[in-house]
């Protein structure tokens, strides 16, 4: 249970728009992110925007984005965003769901392939040094263009911001 309570949007008739606007790009779902970031409505807003932006306007592919979001989440151990995107997003973007539960141990696995070992591999330094070796950030560089290497960073930045705050406020994944 969050350690906040989540935002009963009929509650709340001022967040109208706001609400409006997060359910229409979420098929019309409130999901408790939502519900419970609105406590701010500066801030729900703020971070819709940013995760629409990092999750759908960049030149990331989608199995990338979703190895990149979904690895974040394994390191940092929060089961909202892996019960998400594991099974939902990650198929939907074409990953196997051998490659989504590889993602524990990428490492020791065969399913993907140089360009992917390079993410997850600057997602993984990203997350737990914060500080990406030389030779990591040489291997995303063979992969990626600049914009893309800029793009990857925002993104896994911007998980890691989401996945700690989840943590941090227990927020249950979606029934």
């Amino acid at each position: 249970m969050a350690r906040v309570p989540l935002i009963d949007e009929k509650e709340h008739p001022e967040l109208f728009e706001l609400i409006a606007k997060i359910k229409g790009a979420r098929g019309g779902r409130l999901i408790n992110i939502y519900r419970l970031m609105l406590h701010s409505p500066a801030l729900a807003g703020a971070w819709f925007d940013l995760n629409q932006a990092v999750r759908y306007g960049t030149e990331i592919d989608g199995q990338c984005r979703e190895l990149a979001v979904i690895r974040v989440a394994i390191l940092n151990n929060v089961e909202y965003v892996i019960c998400a995107h594991g099974p939902a997003y990650a198929l939907k973007e074409g990953l196997t769901p051998a490659q989504v539960e590889a993602l524990v141990d990428w490492g020791a696995s065969n399913l993907f392939n140089d360009k992917q070992r390079a993410l997850l591999a600057y997602t993984d330094a990203m997350t737990r040094d914060i500080e990406v070796p030389e030779d990591v950030f040489g291997e995303i560089r063979q992969h990626f263009s600049e914009r893309q290497v800029v793009e990857l960073s925002m993104l896994i930045g911007a998980y890691n911001m989401l996945t700690r705050f989840l943590k941090a406020l227990r927020v249950d994944p979606e029934p």
